[in-house]
């Protein structure tokens, strides 16, 4: 029945069944209702390429390109966060050698090993899943635009996903010169390095600060003099 065919009292009694359900019997039927569920089971046909205890690779019935391959999990899971670390280690190991043997066996320039991660990534079907995609120069496929984003707005997002990725690995704090280097082990920082770092920029200033009045002076009288010149410009 659609949805918005329900009455009020209908929606109620749904909305009742469902906060009673457990996670469990959710799952379950997603399961029953997932296409990807159904070619794992075999009740839908499929041009198999691979399959394991874990996964099943299949040719894709609607393909970008000649060759185009889907990797399934045989485990339902609607999006890659799901995915046990055990399971995505070898998913993405397999997903290697696909790849490979489409470079080989197509002959072809390289591939796109695409994932679409949530709905407004493009995900049609809640069964997490992998697509690799041959390609050859100047096929036309997956055209992206080039967007320049300010360099201020890069810092901001940088510092946002750095602080996200942190929490996910533990690490509480990162060391300036290390912003570019993700350490996933569990490396203890000490904690007088605040301290440390604010020490060290108090001799900075302090050495600054020490520098001959006439250095000083000649620095302002050149920033003056420049600021001038910029000024006079606007006139010539």
């Amino acid at each position: 029945m659609d949805p918005s065919q329900l009455t009020d009292e209908q929606r109620k009694e749904l909305d009742e069944k469902w906060k009673n359900t457990s996670p469990e019997e959710i799952t379950e039927l997603q399961k029953q209702q997932c296409i990807f569920c159904q070619i794992i089971a075999g009740k839908i046909p499929s041009k198999k390429i691979y399959e394991d205890n874990l996964c099943l690779a299949v040719m894709d019935i609607n393909p970008a390109a000649k060759g185009h391959l889907l990797l399934l999990p045989k485990q339902h899971y609607s999006i890659m966060p799901q995915v046990p670390e055990e399971e995505i280690g070898h998913f993405f190991n397999i997903a290697k050698k696909l790849s490979q043997s489409l470079l080989r066996g197509l002959k072809v320039s390289g591939t796109n090993i695409f994932i679409a991660n949530g709905s407004a990534a493009g995900q049609r079907a809640q069964h997490f899943l992998l697509h690799l995609i041959p390609r050859k120069e100047g096929d036309g496929l997956l055209p992206a635009e080039e967007k320049l984003i300010d360099k201020e707005m890069q810092k901001k997002v940088c510092v946002v996903i750095r602080d996200s990725l942190n929490k996910q690995l533990g690490i509480k704090l990162m060391e300036k010169k290390e912003t570019e280097k993700v350490d996933t082990g569990d490396r203890d920082i000490p904690e007088d390095w605040e301290k440390e770092e604010n020490q060290e920029n108090k001799e900075e200033r302090s050495e600054s600060s020490e520098e001959p009045e006439e250095n000083v002076e000649e620095k302002r009288r050149g920033s003056e003099d420049s600021n001038l010149d910029d000024i006079a410009d606007l006139f010539r």
